[in-house]
C-alpha cells in the first residue's frame, strides 16, 4: 500500500500546475511560534487595531513594542526542510505560486522568487509608509525606537510608517488577494500546508480550488475544518513530508 509521501509524489508528478498555500505550521518548524496558539503573543498581549494605530501615537508605540517582541522570536529563524522543498518544487516548475499567511520572509530566504510569492498578511521584515508606500529598512527604526520610543515618519510625505504587516482591523491587500484568486483558479493541485484553515478569507482558497476541480492536499499536524474535503490528508511533520516528496531532496 502506497505511503502518504508516495501518494504526494504521484500527485505532484501528475499535475500541470500546483499552488502551495502555507500557514504558521511550516514556520514553527523553524522555531517561530504560532502567535494565535495558546501561549502565543496574541493570548498574552492585546493586539493593536489598525484604526487605533492611525488615530493614536500611544497606540503606535504599543504596536512597535509588540513588533520588537515579535522580531526577537523570529530573528534567528532560517528556512527549514519544508521551505526548501517548496523552493525546489517552484524551481522545477511544478509549483506556480506560493500563497502564504506568514509574514516572516522565510519563503524568500529559501530561494522562492519574489514574483512567485503572494503574501496575504504582509511582511514583517520591512516597514512602509501608509500614505505613499515608501519602503523602509527596519534597522534604524528599531534603533531609534529602542532609544527613546520615537515613532518613524515618512521622509517623503510625512505619512505614518508601519511594519508592512496586515494588522487587526486592516483591510486585506486587494492586489495580493486578486493574485491569489487567479493562481488558485488556474491550478489543478492545491497544497494547504501548516494552516488551521480557520482564518478567512484566506482559508477560502482551498475550497475555491476544490470546487474548480483541483485536487486538494492538506498537510498539517493537527486536524483542520477542511479535512473532509481533502483528496490526500497528511497529519504529520511538514519538513520530512515535503522533503520526502520533493524530487531533489
Amino acid at each position: 500500500m502506497a505511503t502518504s509521501i508516495d501518494q504526494l509524489k504521484t500527485l505532484l508528478a501528475d499535475c500541470q500546475r500546483a499552488v502551495v498555500f502555507t500557514g504558521a505550521g511550516i514556520s514553527t518548524e523553524s522555531g517561530i511560534p504560532d502567535f494565535r496558539s495558546p501561549g502565543g503573543i496574541w493570548t498574552k498581549h492585546q493586539p493593536v487595531d489598525f484604526s487605533d494605530f492611525v488615530a493614536s501615537a500611544e497606540a503606535r508605540r504599543a504596536s512597535w513594542r509588540l513588533k520588537l517582541m515579535f522580531d526577537k522570536d523570529m530573528q534567528d529563524a532560517a528556512p527549514n526542510r519544508g521551505h526548501r522543498a517548496i523552493s525546489n518544487l517552484v524551481e522545477q516548475g511544478i509549483v506556480s505560486h506560493v500563497i502564504t499567511q506568514n509574514v516572516d520572509g522565510l519563503h524568500q530566504l529559501s530561494g522562492v522568487p519574489e514574483s512567485k510569492i503572494i503574501e496575504l498578511h504582509g511582511n514583517a521584515t520591512y516597514a512602509h509608509c501608509l500614505d505613499c508606500g515608501q519602503r523602509y529598512d527596519l534597522t534604524l527604526i528599531k534603533q531609534n525606537f529602542e532609544r527613546d520610543e520615537s515613532l518613524p515618519v515618512c521622509d517623503h510625505c510625512d505619512g505614518l510608517v508601519k511594519a508592512a504587516t496586515i494588522s487587526f482591523g486592516q483591510a486585506m491587500p486587494e492586489e495580493a488577494m486578486l493574485r491569489a484568486q487567479v493562481a488558485t483558479n488556474d491550478c489543478d493541485l492545491f497544497l494547504a500546508i501548516g494552516s488551521s484553515l480557520t482564518v478567512y478569507p484566506a482559508a477560502g482558497f482551498p475550497i475555491i480550488a476544490r470546487r474548480n476541480g483541483a485536487k486538494l492536499v492538506i498537510i498539517n499536524r493537527d486536524p483542520t475544518d477542511l479535512d473532509a474535503e481533502a483528496d490526500l490528508l497528511i497529519h504529520d511533520e511538514i519538513g520530512p513530508t515535503l522533503g520526502g516528496a520533493s524530487a531533489t531532496e
